[in-house]
């Protein structure tokens, strides 16, 4: 079809709003035809902006456009680009109409329910006061208890058996996801929005723990049935997922008998096994179901040497309801109700298995994000980095964490044997003789290892915000790690070359290269590539390569998802990063454990410990005034440490040695990390704990005013503050705001006073991410640098009034700023430099 440009006079249109600017002399429309359509077309395909050049080029290169001046070609190259954006943003408006629509339907049913659920507790309620009052006392109970039937395999023994229970299964099923069979409350901290991944609840009150999620996602129910019901892809903790029978129901579904086993997350509690019955169908409104609910009585599932090493779990009836949306996508609701028989584990960890919010992320949560995941992968919205493919990348994830898991519970048929365990150890070593290193590429097969030995251990942290502490084991590995050992690990994995005891020498610098590969929609789980710098002492190696190369996942790093598991897995890889690598990893796990109560019994028990009694450290319970970070003050975490190491048969002795007092030293370090985070108070009377980069609290404290009083002549505080407790109070309690910084290439802060804090409106946990510079504008950072010479050249400063920010974006005028090197009282070297800022307040 002929195209047509108006060229005519510039004049306005009757409204004023419009010009035409493409004219012609005579006033007239010129046409194009087909063939110079087709040809324009081809080149805006390949240039949608063409330069003037080649806009002359065109007309030189095609005689059909030899009539059309280069301003009308210029012009119809503007039409065009014009017309494709209105034509993206019209399909770009149209997508989120539909999902708004969608999202709109999600909420107008979450409300009906909830309507519901509301006017069944009025009417409870109504029940419970006629019964107060028509019932003896004594009688009197408002304690309601939720009984599930247990289905048995001998009341079942033949398919229509089974349909029935897959029937009751689906009803049961559908009360709790779109009824009011579970009080559902919504989940801390997980407030639906226009950009939330979907509406999350837990249960109440009800018989076990039980977490439900609905969203939207832009795939089809058939792929979502097809990926939720391949657990063991997307949710961490599923070692294994067995069909034992699958037989055809009516409406062209099927029922399956299956066996699952699940990964305990520490040491110190058995793994979790399941046996089911799976029923997948169609309803009549199209919708997809998938549901799910255990199976008893004797027989049920495998009761062999695998399964030994389990405690049977129940799941009630949960599963999936899947529908299609008008335009494409889903909408897509989630229940996990499951019985986790706390009875088995330690009383200390009960919390963990009592709690729904853990299911929620572990599980309800897991699995729509993992759906969201591909969703947006498919779409090309997720962008990854050296090339590699999102289904690569979530691969190398899920062995990382699987890994992890296979080490921290060292299942018997999986190879693994204990060895030393009299039980007066404090660090389990398990060993495997048979571990599969081989690959599918002969060049990175390691299958002449001896074996592989892990050094493994469990403890309580009391006041530790795991979120906080996994940041810093990311961030500081120079803290806790010895790069040594790591280098022998590494070195053993890439050649083979047993060296340890013997091996090559190498310097490593504790610097660290952290290189992202790609991340989760929310980033709510990080996948990179650290590389850690060293070099040989020898000359004829000087050249060579002596850096350590590790992949890692680092997930649970926000501090408001609420019982969210934190980890930092890492294994050392070839710098060439083959996708067939094999993989050794070791790393952390933060639990949250949440207590049902506070009275003082529950305050007692936060102080055991459990594998490391003898060397855990438990801050002060004190309440302080320690601002936001008083929402951690009595919680409690587990943390899981766990290491592996390869060796040769001849050198396990030597190698089971050596990774036992590396995890003790690894172990040291943490706890010496988390009592530092930890926002307990430093003294009964002053406030939280110095970052982990400062020495002790009075120690620094004096040195900061000792070297105040050296290089300035004057006295910091007042001489009636003694030294000791009393010079830290006082310290702590300064009118002024008083900071200090590392020396580092990029000064961040260690330290600051209560009115630092109150200045930078943070925290002493989040001080150690803010930067010296950050803190000023661009003014300020010029004075700073021209005054930072002095300071450094000379050991002290004074800064002009001027203005600085803080980390809320307020403007902060102070009169002056006194900048000094902090020495240290051993050697008089430079530890840190501090700063004062003088009758400093908000603009």
């Amino acid at each position: 079809m002929a195209m047509a440009v108006a060229h005519h006079q510039h004049r306005e249109s009757s409204s004023g709003s419009s010009i035409n600017k493409h004219l012609n002399d005579a006033g007239k429309y010129v046409r194009y035809t087909s063939e110079q359509v087709e040809a324009l077309e081809r080149v805006y395909a390949e240039c949608p902006k063409p330069s003037s050049l080649r806009r002359q080029q065109l007309i030189r290169d095609c005689p059909i456009l030899s009539n059309i001046e280069p301003k009308q070609i210029k012009v119809w190259f503007q039409n065009r680009r014009c017309r494709e954006k209105q034509r993206k943003e019209s399909s770009r408006l149209q997508t989120v109409n539909r999902k708004l629509s969608a999202m709109n339907k999600l909420l107008m049913e979450e409300n009906d329910r909830l309507q519901k659920q509301v006017s069944q507790l009025v009417c409870e309620n109504g029940y419970m006061r006629q019964q107060l009052h028509t019932v003896p006392a004594t009688d009197a109970s408002c304690d309601s208890v939720v009984t599930t039937p247990q289905h048995s395999l001998r009341d079942a023994n033949n398919p229509a058996g089974l349909l029935s229970i897959a029937e009751e299964t689906l009803a049961e099923f559908l009360s709790k996801a779109t009824g009011t069979a579970v009080d559902w409350v919504q989940m801390p901290g997980m407030k639906p929005g226009p950009d939330s991944v979907g509406i999350f609840a837990i249960s109440q009150s009800c018989g076990g723990v039980a977490a439900r999620a609905c969203g939207l996602v832009s795939l089809e129910p058939t792929k979502i049935a097809e990926i939720l019901k391949d657990r063991p892809s997307w949710f961490r903790d599923c070692r294994s997922l067995e069909v034992f029978t699958m037989f055809p129901a009516g409406n062209g579904g099927t029922i399956e008998l299956i066996y699952t086993q699940t990964y305990a997350p520490t040491t110190l509690a058995p793994a979790r096994d399941f046996w089911t019955l799976r029923y997948t169908t169609t309803l009549d409104n199209g919708s997809f179901v998938v549901c799910e609910r255990s199976l008893s009585g004797s027989g049920a599932g495998p009761n062999g040497a695998s399964a030994a090493q389990f405690v049977r779990a129940e799941m009630l009836p949960s599963g999936y309801l899947i529908r299609p949306c008008e335009g494409g996508g889903s909408i897509i609701h989630i229940v996990d109700h499951l019985n986790l028989e706390a009875w088995s584990v330690p009383e200390v960890l009960r919390p963990l298995y009592e709690s729904s919010k853990v299911v929620a992320q572990k599980r309800t949560i897991a699995a729509l994000r993992y759906i969201r995941q591909i969703a947006q992968e498919t779409s090309g919205e997720v962008v990854y980095s050296f090339g590699r493919q999102p289904a690569v990348l979530r691969t190398f994830s899920q062995r990382l964490i699987r890994g992890f898991n296979d080490a921290v519970n060292g299942f018997n048929d999986d190879g693994w044997s204990l060895i030393n365990c009299d039980g007066a150890e404090d660090i389990i070593m398990a060993v495997n003789s048979t571990k599969n290193l081989t690959t599918t590429n002969p060049a990175n097969s390691f299958a002449f290892l001896g074996g592989i030995l892990c050094a493994k251990a469990s403890m309580l942290l009391q006041n530790v915000p795991p979120a906080v502490l996994v940041r810093f084991l990311r961030e500081h590995r120079s803290e806790w790690a010895d790069f040594n050992v790591d280098a022998y690990s590494a070195a053993s994995l890439k050649s083979g070359s047993y060296a340890y005891p013997g091996m090559r020498p190498t310097r490593f610098t504790g610097g660290q290269i952290i290189m992202p590969l790609g991340h989760t929609i929310e980033h709510e789980e990080l996948l990179e590539v650290v590389r850690l710098e060293g070099h040989s002492f020898s000359q004829e190696e000087a050249f060579a390569s002596r850096d350590i190369h590790l992949l890692q996942i680092c997930s649970g790093v926000d501090e408001n998802a609420v019982g969210a598991c934190s980890e930092l897995v890492f294994a050392p890889i070839d710098e060439m990063f083959p996708d067939d690598a094999p993989l050794l990893p070791s790393g952390f796990r933060i639990i949250p454990l949440e207590s049902k109560t506070s009275d003082s019994k529950d305050a007692m028990a936060t102080h055991r410990t459990l594998d490391l009694t003898s060397s855990l450290e438990v801050g002060s319970t004190t309440n302080h005034n320690a601002g936001d970070l008083n929402s951690f003050h009595n919680a409690r975490s587990v943390l899981t440490i766990a290491f592996q190491f390869p060796f040769e048969s001849s050198l396990q002795d030597n190698v089971a040695s050596m990774a036992r007092q590396y995890v003790r030293n690894v172990i040291s370090s943490v706890q010496r990390v988390a009592m530092a985070i930890s926002p307990s108070g430093l003294s009964p009377s002053v406030g939280p704990k110095l970052s982990p980069s400062s020495p002790e609290a009075l120690t620094l404290a004096n040195w900061i005013c000792q070297s105040y009083s050296y290089h300035i002549g004057a006295e910091l505080l007042q001489p009636d503050s003694l030294g000791g407790d009393s010079m830290l109070k006082h310290l702590w309690h300064h009118q002024d705001a008083i900071l200090c910084c590392s020396l580092k290439s990029l000064p961040v802060f260690i330290f600051a006073n209560q009115a630092g804090l109150d200045m930078l409106e943070t925290t002493l946990v989040a001080l150690q991410d803010i930067s010296l510079d950050k803190i000023f504008d661009e003014c300020g950072r010029k004075t700073l640098c021209a005054d930072f010479a002095k300071l450094m050249q000379q050991g002290f400063a004074y800064l002009p009034a001027g203005i600085c920010m803080s980390t809320m974006g307020r403007h902060i005028s102070y009169e002056q700023a006194i900048g000094w090197k902090v020495l240290s009282g051993e050697d008089n070297s430079v530890h840190c430099l501090a700063f004062s800022f003088v009758n400093w307040s908000f603009v």
